[in-house]
């Protein structure tokens, strides 16, 4: 039996197609069960349970053999930090004593020790918990999450303008989140010393230029790119809903994106979602009664 965290979203619900499809039992694991129940794939087993509720999360895992570990985004309307920290903690605290063969678990490219770095810290705080408990673990650190541009669209569609805080000609590693879930689902299944970590992108890399012009051929208008100045980072996020904290961690986190850059692409695992299909898709999705 296979687990699956975060089941319903969209990296965790690749996951279980992917295993199904190959003839797998899967378990995927939600706080709603009866949202999961309507809207989970046929053939997947529901259990409900709740990354707070430590007991809930550890007999989850003492039904399978292999697992998935997706740690949820914290709401930014908070200290997504102290939040997402504090849901790691449950994690690692669950999977003792679980009985687990092997997991594999969803990082983030670039993950780093530091404080207030968003996801690169607190996700490398995840990575570093998984490297001191005896359960075999493969890391795998995605690249920059293509669906993060679909809250763009109604803005596109109407001016033209795609809002980014990256640089117009920056390669950014992107992928789609199915592919970040077929990726889980091969070293899930892969032999157990199948461990460590495995950069997971797209099958290039794309600026925030290309974002747009993906998003002008999808649309049938011209798109230009309006790059935010650093100075109005945080600015920027706090208009967009998140508290002080959260605006100060994830200005933090572009900022190391930006001046470090992404690092080699070689040897990366690469997904075969373009840019631009995925734009398509959006676009045609959002266009459907």
């Amino acid at each position: 039996m296979y687990i699956v965290m975060g089941g319903t979203g969209h990296v965790g619900s690749a996951v279980v197609d992917a295993l199904l499809r190959s003839g797998h039992e899967v378990t995927l694991v939600t706080r709603d069960a009866g949202h999961a129940a309507r809207g989970s794939t046929p053939g997947a087993r529901v259990a409900q349970a709740d990354v707070d509720d430590v007991p809930s999360l550890q007999a989850v895992f003492r039904r399978g053999q292999r697992a998935f570990l997706l740690n949820p985004p914290a709401d930014v309307a908070g200290d997504t930090d102290a939040t997402e920290r504090r849901t790691i903690a449950h994690i690692l605290a669950a999977l003792d004593g679980s009985s687990l063969e092997k997991v594999v678990a969803a990082s983030t490219g670039g993950a780093q020790p530091g404080d207030r770095l968003g996801d690169l810290s607190t996700l490398w705080t995840l990575e570093e918990g998984l490297r001191a408990q005896p359960v075999p673990a493969a890391i795998n650190r995605a690249g920059y999450y293509m669906s993060n541009w679909d809250g763009l669209l109604d803005v596109v569609r109407a001016t033209g303008r795609l809002q980014t805080l990256f640089p117009a000609d920056l390669p950014i590693p992107m992928v789609a989140p199915r592919d970040v879930g077929e990726a889980a689902a091969q070293r899930l299944v892969s032999p157990r010393d199948d461990v460590g970590v495995v950069s997971v992108e797209g099958p290039a890399r794309y600026t925030p230029a290309d974002v747009a012009e993906a998003f002008s051929r999808a649309l049938g208008r011209a798109v230009e790119v309006d790059v935010v100045p650093r100075a109005q980072w945080e600015a920027t996020f706090r208009q967009l809903g998140f508290s002080e904290a959260a605006a100060s961690s994830y200005a933090r986190m572009t900022a190391c994106c930006v001046d470090q850059g992404f690092g080699s692409p070689e040897g990366a695992w690469r997904g075969t979602t373009t840019l631009v299909s995925y734009i398509e898709a959006l676009v045609a999705n959002a266009a459907r009664p």
